[in-house]
C-alpha cells in the first residue's frame, strides 16, 4: 500500500467536501413543491444598469434558506470584472430579529437580454438560476423566479406599496402561472 502525505490526504478531504457540498446544494434547490410547472421565459430584456440597486422582498415562495426571513432586501451592484454583485439580507424570525446576510456573484446568461443569471454563493461553481420574469418598465417592481418553479420572488423598490399595487402584482405572478397559494408575504 502507498505511504500519502498528511497534505495529499487533505487536499483529497477538501475536494471530496467541495463536490459533496455542490450535491448537496444541487439536491436542496430540487426539493420542495413547485408552484409552477411551466416558468415562462422572462418577458422581457432587463436594463443592467436600472436593475442594479436595493429591492424589497414584498413576498416570496417559502424555501429552506430563507425560512424565517422578515425584512428581507438584495442588492445589486456591478462588479469591476463585469460581473453582478448580489448581497440578500434579512432579520430572523421578526422584522427586529438577528441580521443574516448572504452574498454571492452573479454572471449574465449569454443571449438572454439581461433577463437570466447563473449565481455562485460560494467559489467558482455557478449552480443558481436567477430568471427576471417581468418588471416595470420604470424598474419600480420586478418578478424573479428560476426554471424549477419552486422559488418567486417578488420585489419593490418601496417597501410600502398600495393594497391595489401588491394585488397586482400577485395577479401578473398568476397570469405568468404560479400558485398564490404558496406564496409567503415578507414583513417589513
Amino acid at each position: 500500500m502507498q505511504n500519502k502525505s498528511p497534505l495529499k490526504l487533505l487536499l483529497v478531504g477538501a475536494a471530496l467536501a467541495g463536490v459533496l457540498a455542490l450535491g448537496a446544494c444541487a439536491t436542496i434547490a430540487r426539493q420542495g413543491p413547485s408552484g409552477n410547472a411551466n416558468v415562462p421565459e422572462p418577458a422581457k430584456a432587463v436594463d443592467l444598469d436600472r436593475y442594479l440597486g436595493k429591492w424589497y422582498e414584498l413576498a416570496r415562495y417559502e424555501f429552506g434558506y430563507q425560512k424565517g426571513c422578515e425584512a428581507v432586501t438584495a442588492e445589486y451592484r456591478l462588479l469591476e470584472d463585469g460581473q453582478i454583485g448580489v448581497t440578500n439580507a434579512c432579520r430572523q424570525d421578526s422584522v427586529d430579529g438577528e441580521y443574516r446576510e448572504a452574498t454571492a456573484k452573479g454572471k449574465v446568461v449569454e443571449g438572454s437580454n439581461n433577463t437570466k443569471l447563473k449565481l455562485s454563493f460560494f467559489g467558482p461553481f455557478y449552480v443558481g438560476d436567477y430568471w427576471v420574469l417581468d418588471h416595470a418598465d420604470d424598474y419600480s417592481w420586478s418578478i424573479v423566479g428560476e426554471p424549477s418553479g419552486r422559488n418567486l420572488w417578488i420585489l419593490s423598490r418601496q417597501v410600502n406599496v398600495t393594497t391595489e399595487q401588491r394585488q397586482m402584482l400577485y395577479n401578473r405572478a398568476r397570469e405568468l402561472g404560479y400558485d398564490l397559494s404558496l406564496l409567503r408575504e415578507t414583513k417589513h
